[in-house]
């Protein structure tokens, strides 16, 4: 199916323009993205990510805490 729309906004054209360049998209596919957002029928469903399925998880780990505290030793002979 093909589509001619006249008289869009500079705003509009500047935003689209904008966006395929930032992309590197065409202009084209980047106006049907936001038309199918626009209407509701993203072509692709976005992926929320709330890290609930990181929580609770961290583990000790013997080695990590000792290069952690290693780290964290304060040379008295740098800070004089």
């Amino acid at each position: 199916m093909q589509y001619t729309i006249r008289n869009i906004p500079e705003a509009l054209d500047r935003a689209l323009r904008g966006r395929a360049a930032r992309e590197g998209l065409s202009l084209n596919q980047v106006a049907i993205r936001a038309l199918l957002s626009a209407c509701g029928l993203e072509a692709t469903a976005r992926r929320q990510r709330d890290l609930s399925d990181m929580a609770g998880s961290w583990q000790e780990d013997v080695d990590v805490d000792a290069a952690l505290e290693s780290q964290r030793a304060i040379d008295p002979d740098l800070w004089r």
